[in-house]
């Protein structure tokens, strides 16, 4: 038999993030006379260690059995104040969350309205959480095994770090050499330290790792299985094999924009016009010429090629500005007489040592001149008696003029975009892309490289533009990541998912087609779809979509879904 609700409502008035635009005792009085409310109170912090200990004791004290708490999104705090009913001695899913600071409090203008409907949402949290039912939590074991795709610094990284640590991993690499895009530069910037001595040395220690696996000329094929136990099909050029891991780590890097995209640069139809990376080439062959053979008198370097345009990427690249500074740089030094023009639309001098590395620049003569984003300039041949091949026309923003630049070489500050099999490796994964088509992490400040899809990490240049510090980071928190599940050896997985009822499925299997997790087989004896409730999310999507009904999602029940809507109604024609 069904206990009787002995329910605490529980009001955080967030500091004045609540407080401000919503009145908080009144929502906590109006609460109090709801039917199965023992206690009410309101308090500054509700998810702070007084808050925490408030709802204990009234749980031990008052016998609670249900536990409301009317704060923040149920997304930054719902596991704190489950944790919080679980060492108070009760099911931790005997919580609802009603959401007043983002819905109402963040929303609203009107005090008095803000505030009515902070009450609607309390009383549809009252009435769905009389029907919450006890979930126990359940666990899969751990394969300590770790796929890493893609050998650049950061693919590099956490493999090492997890190698290091004792665990087994299979490191894979379309291309047959391991370094990634870093592999391409000469030196790094702001210290203009030698990318080949850090590559080798990380390369080195990895092809000679015991624990490390590496196979180049190689691509996942496919991916099944869920987090702690997935099994990877892996193609190389003279075999293929299947690999358990238990974790994967994407560090599939980026791809250069194409600078023949931007017809007025002349890129492709005006021969001394380069990409960043054309020159990186000639430093690390130690010259720089012309294509003709001659040493050049003046070089312009156009910043944000590809980036910052709402033609082409609106974001910026991050690593063009300083990487154009380094540039001006080691011409100099290898050209001393050279005259130095760098065009810019912002100078992003972020990151430790990179403000003095451009007062450098500034310093040793460059000479820097800003355009416009949307009026960038354009390239042409230079005029007979101009002394030079080349000429850049601009509209300088800060001086209000138009110019002409001489130039004997021009170099294109390409930015990143995203590899051209981007959306491969994401559905591979199983994971999402932005509207650029970076991947998508869980969190973007509290969960940076984590993904929607338990037991994936991205690390890199996959997920945004970064440069090699931000990249070796990412890399090394992902790996931490993987090894506090490992020394576990098993991890703790949701309890909330769906479940079909195969009494009432008609096997028409158009919840595999939908579920954006692949979390739903079709059983080809039974003739009936089954949910694989380690990889389920509870996004609701095959509940919503089967036509026979037979799904069901755990802790968002028809019955609980009603309830809540039936409470807001409540309130609404109540004080109509």
């Amino acid at each position: 038999m069904k206990k009787e609700a002995k329910i605490g409502v529980y009001v955080c008035n967030c500091g004045t993030n609540i407080a401000k635009m919503v009145d908080c005792e009144a929502v906590s009085g109006f609460a109090s006379t709801q039917p199965g409310v023992v206690v009410c109170k309101s308090y500054k912090y509700m998810c702070s260690n007084p808050g925490q200990e408030m709802i204990i004791n009234d749980i031990q004290g008052l016998k609670l059995n249900r536990v409301v708490v009317a704060a923040c999104s149920p997304r930054m705090h719902e596991p704190t104040f489950r944790a919080a009913l679980d060492k108070a001695g009760i099911n931790p899913f005997f919580l609802e969350m009603a959401n007043i600071r983002e819905q109402c409090s963040w929303v609203h203008e009107n005090r008095e309205l803000a505030t009515d409907k902070a009450k609607a949402l309390t009383c549809a949290a009252i009435r769905r959480v009389k029907h919450h039912e006890p979930f126990n939590r359940q666990s899969v074991q751990m394969h300590p095994a770790t796929l890493v795709i893609g050998g650049g610094v950061a693919g590099l990284t956490a493999a090492l770090e997890l190698a290091d640590a004792g665990q087994p991993v299979f490191l894979v690499e379309r291309e047959d050499r391991l370094g990634g895009n870093v592999a391409r530069l000469d030196l790094t910037a702001p210290y203009l330290d030698s990318a080949r001595d850090m590559l080798v040395e990380r390369t080195t220690r990895v092809l000679r790792h015991p624990r490390i696996t590496v196979l180049l000329d190689s691509e996942v094929e496919s991916i099944s299985g869920y987090v702690g136990n997935f099994k990877a099909a892996v193609k190389s050029a003279d075999a293929s094999r299947m690999i358990d891991v238990g974790s994967i780590v994407v560090c599939t890097g980026f791809q250069e924009f194409d600078a023949c995209r931007v017809a007025r640069f002349g890129y492709g139809r005006l021969p001394n016009v380069l990409t960043s990376y054309e020159l990186e080439r000639m430093l690390r062959e130690g010259r720089v010429l012309t294509r003709d053979g001659r040493v050049p008198k003046y070089v312009t370097m156009i910043n944000c090629v590809g980036s910052r345009s709402a033609e082409y990427n609106p974001y910026c690249s991050r690593v063009c500005c300083m990487t154009a500074l380094k540039y001006g740089h080691e011409i100099r030094s290898a050209i001393p007489n050279v005259y130095i023009h760098n065009l810019y639309t912002d100078m992003n001098a972020f990151g430790k040592g990179c403000e003095d590395f451009y007062r450098r620049s500034a310093e040793r003569n460059a000479i820097f001149m800003m355009y416009g984003r949307n009026n960038p300039p354009t390239i042409v041949s230079a005029r007979a008696g101009d002394g030079c091949g080349l000429l850049v026309r601009m509209h300088e923003k800060l001086s209000g003029e138009d110019v002409e630049i001489p130039a004997d070489l021009v170099v294109l500050m390409v930015g990143m975009e995203t590899r051209s099999d981007s959306a491969r490796v994401a559905r591979l994964v199983n994971i999402s892309r932005d509207k650029d088509g970076w991947f998508i992490e869980s969190h973007p400040k509290l969960d940076p490289v984590a993904t929607t899809t338990d037991g994936v990490f991205i690390a890199g240049a996959c997920q945004a533009p970064k440069d090699i510090p931000e990249s070796v980071a990412q890399a090394r928190a992902a790996a931490a990541r993987i090894l506090a599940k490992i020394c576990h050896g098993e991890i703790e997985v949701a309890p909330v998912f769906a479940e079909v009822d195969e009494n009432f499925c008609s096997g028409c299997r158009m919840c595999n087609e939908l579920c954006p997790y692949a979390a739903i087989e079709y059983d080809e004896a039974t003739r009936r779809s089954h949910v694989i409730s380690v990889m389920c999310k509870a996004c609701g999507t095959c509940v919503a979509g089967c036509p026979s009904g037979a799904i069901k999602g755990r802790h968002f029940t028809d019955r609980q879904i009603c309830e809540q809507i039936e409470g807001v109604l409540e309130w609404a024609s109540s004080h109509a």
